[in-house]
C-alpha cells in the first residue's frame, strides 16, 4: 500500500501499541471522536499505571498535525508521526491509531502560524459555535484577524479561535531557557499521563518536548533520544530550560526520565505514573544520584 500524508482531525489523538493493547475502559480514547477528560476520569489509578507497566500507549499527536499512514487494518492505521523523532523509525514515532480520527490534509494557507497557548482553549467553527477544545501547543495555519478571534485553517475547516488564547511563534524570537521554564511552571499539579502529550497529562519526555516545541524548538520525542542530541553541558554550568537526565545503576545505565531545571538546584518534570507534574529539589535524592548528562536545545536570543 502506497503511504498517505493524513491529518489529525481530533483534539487530541492517542497512538496505541497496537489495536490490541485497548481495553474496554480506554473506549472514549479510542473512539472516532475520542473523550480524553472522560477517558482519565473513569480510569483507575491502576488502570492509568498500566498504561506505562503494559506499554499500551506509545504517544499522542495534537489537532492538525501530521502522520504518515503506513497500512490500514480492520480501521486501524499504522502510522509514523514525523514531527516526532524517534529512533524507532526514522519517518518518525511509530504506532497505531483509529483512522476515524484522521483525515485527509486540507490546504496550505500560506505560511503563518499560530499556536495555542492557553492550557486549553475552544475552537469556534464558521458559525463562531465552540466545537472543540484545543490543547496547549497546538499549532494551526492563520488566515486572518477578525475582532477579539483570529481566524484558522484546519482539518475541520476553517474556524476561529480567541485572540487570547494564541501567539504568533514565528514572529517573535525563540524562547529563552527562563521562558521555557515559566511556561512549565503552568502545569505544576497536572497528572502524569505515560505516554501523554497534551494538556490533558504528560509523561516525562512528552513534557519536555512539548515544552520545547512551543518554544520554537523541535527535539526529539523520548528521553533517551533526547539525551544524545542537543548541546552536552557540564553540570556545573547547567541554566534553567536545560534538560536534565537520568539513568539506571547510578547514571551508568538506560536513561529513564527527563525534567527541566529551573535553577536554584530544582527541576520542573513529569515524575511517574500515579504522580503530578512537580517542582523537586535535586540534592540528596535519587536524582542527584541518576543524573547523567545535561543537554541545552535553547539558544541565547
Amino acid at each position: 500500500m502506497k503511504m498517505l500524508v493524513k491529518e489529525v482531525r481530533v483534539p487530541v489523538a492517542t497512538v496505541w501499541t497496537d489495536p490490541d493493547s485497548v481495553r474496554p475502559v480506554d473506549g472514549p480514547a479510542a473512539a472516532a471522536d475520542p473523550d480524553i477528560p472522560g477517558w482519565l476520569a473513569q480510569m483507575t489509578r491502576k488502570q492509568t499505571i498500566d498504561l506505562c507497566d503494559e506499554k499500551r500507549v506509545q504517544t499522542q499527536v495534537l489537532f492538525g498535525d501530521k502522520v504518515i499512514v503506513g497500512s490500514i487494518r480492520d480501521g486501524w492505521a499504522y502510522v509514523m508521526v514525523p514531527a516526532q523523532m524517534s529512533a524507532k523509525d526514522s519517518r518518525g514515532y511509530p504506532g497505531w491509531m483509529p483512522a476515524g480520527q484522521l483525515t485527509a490534509p486540507h490546504a496550505a494557507a500560506g505560511g503563518e502560524k499560530v499556536m495555542v497557548q492557553s492550557k486549553l482553549a475552544p475552537f469556534f467553527d464558521r458559525h463562531q459555535t465552540p466545537v472543540l477544545t484545543l490543547s496547549f501547543g497546538t499549532f494551526l495555519d492563520f488566515l486572518g484577524g477578525e475582532g477579539t478571534r483570529v481566524k484558522v485553517a484546519s482539518p475541520s475547516g476553517n474556524g476561529y479561535l480567541n485572540s487570547e488564547d494564541v501567539i504568533f511563534p514565528f514572529r517573535r524570537p525563540k524562547d529563552t531557557g527562563e521562558k521555557i521554564v515559566a511556561n512549565a511552571m503552568r502545569f505544576l499539579d497536572l497528572p502524569y499521563l505515560w505516554s501523554g502529550m497534551s494538556a490533558y497529562g504528560y509523561d516525562c519526555s512528552g513534557f519536555s518536548y512539548s515544552m520545547l516545541r512551543a518554544g520554537g524548538y523541535l527535539i526529539p520525542r523520548d528521553a533517551d533520544d533526547q539525551s544524545v542530541k542537543g548541546r552536552e553541558i557540564a553540570k556545573a554550568e547547567m541554566k534553567p530550560g536545560d534538560l536534565l537526565y537520568f539513568a539506571y545503576e547510578q547514571g551508568r545505565g538506560y536513561v529513564h526520565h527527563v525534567g527541566i531545571y529551573a535553577g536554584d538546584g530544582k527541576m520542573v518534570h513529569s515524575p511517574t505514573p500515579g504522580k503530578i507534574v512537580s517542582l523537586t529539589e535535586l540534592a540528596g535524592t535519587i536524582f542527584e544520584e541518576e543524573l547523567c548528562t545535561v543537554r541545552r536545545y535553547w539558544k541565547e536570543n
